[in-house]
């Protein structure tokens, strides 16, 4: 469970744009805040870790003393910031690309200037923004940043999605349009069709005209879960064990076959989407949830001419697709606004931190994305 330190125990540095390095207290008693003359952030508390491990054991919440906010920077007000399984993994030590420890958690959020720089241009105090592309540090109060890490968005979004539209509904889009050209009509096929990924794809896809085939795992409530994918735009939704057949194409009713697919289990799930998919094929895998390989046939290569692909959205975004992005921000937040873009969060007070964590880790069993409320 995370504990509360009081600010006598840490002391945010300014480092660049960023108030995610620490000190202990032995060091912090040898510094002085800067002049009252000079523009400070609020105190702010945060979700911080010193060591990688287990996140309801490494991490707690601390009070962080104010820093100065420079000429060209923003100190934002965060309203929510989302608990995702890579920021677990972050915590973890086992995510490909982390902050240095001692961090703070947290990838991307949504917030309300609270005050700026004397060279900032665009942004007022009041504007509603998200970290574009997202940065490490999210879970805390208040955050100063250099401006061109924070874009403006709709004050009319919902804070919730304006909170969580970048990792998992950009993804999303990235895949559906960055491998093969889809046209309406044609479909596409994911296991994972739960996650807010697979809802999202199911989302737009829709929205374009293009099916989709969904595997679920198995499990209680199955038929359940199936009838919300539907209302959502799935086509088509099984569950792994339906598929233990010898002609899974069999199935699809009508609908074309496949010429995109996603993977984000691995195992059996990531070879029954080679099986739906049609010659020439491709199948992008964006996580393992599963911790298996994936095993391909011979066949697979030879006779259909499959391709395997990879994505990963922070690679994607740092090859000078930050400005890019923005405007696909736009895009997601509009079909959200909308009624075209949903999925299912709940909304934790930041003082609860703790439980939100644990729903998160999967301790109370399958619950909804976490959100954190500052």
């Amino acid at each position: 469970m995370a504990s509360v330190v009081r600010s006598g125990a840490w002391k945010a540095l300014k480092n660049g744009s960023t108030s995610e390095s620490f000190v202990h207290l032995h060091r912090f008693q040898t510094l002085r805040v800067r002049s009252f003359s000079a523009t400070m952030s609020p105190p702010s508390k945060a979700v911080v870790y010193e060591q990688h491990g287990p996140p309801d054991s490494v991490t707690r919440v601390v009070e962080l003393l104010p820093v100065e906010v420079k000429e060209n920077d923003v100190c934002v007000r965060m309203l929510a910031s989302p608990i995702n399984p890579s920021d677990i993994n972050r915590i973890e030590g086992v995510y490909p690309v982390r902050p240095q420890v001692p961090a703070v958690g947290g990838y991307e959020g949504v917030g309300e200037v609270h005050s700026v720089g004397s060279a900032v241009k665009g942004l007022l105090p009041g504007d509603r923004v998200i970290p574009s592309p997202p940065s490490f540090g999210t879970w805390q109060t208040y955050i100063v940043k250099d401006q061109s890490v924070w874009y403006k968005v709709n004050k009319e979004s919902p804070m919730e999605y304006a909170a969580t539209i970048t990792v998992n509904p950009l993804t999303a889009l990235r895949m559906l349009e960055d491998f093969v050209t889809l046209n309406s009509g044609d479909a596409i096929v994911q296991n994972g069709a739960t996650s807010i990924v697979g809802q999202c794809i199911i989302q737009i896809a829709r929205s374009r005209g293009i099916r989709s085939v969904n595997i679920i795992r198995d499990r209680t409530g199955s038929e359940e879960v199936k009838q919300k994918l539907r209302k959502l735009g799935a086509d088509e939704v099984f569950t792994e064990s339906e598929l233990e057949v010898k002609n899974v194409k069999s199935l699809l009713a009508g609908l074309p076959e496949p010429a995109l697919g996603f993977n984000c289990v691995g195992g059996n799930a990531a070879s029954l989407v080679l099986k739906f998919l049609r010659q020439g094929g491709t199948m992008v895998t964006y996580g393992g949830m599963s911790k298996k390989p994936i095993t391909v046939s011979t066949s697979s290569f030879i006779f259909k001419n499959l391709s395997l692909r990879g994505f990963w959205l922070q690679k994607w975004m740092s090859a000078d697709k930050a400005k890019e992005c923005r405007g696909m921000i736009d895009y997601l937040l509009d079909l959200a606004r909308e009624g075209k873009l949903k999925y299912e969060m709940e909304v934790t007070p930041f003082d609860d931190f703790h439980i939100a964590l644990d729903k998160a880790l999967g301790k109370q069993g399958s619950q909804p994305k976490q959100i954190i409320k500052f």
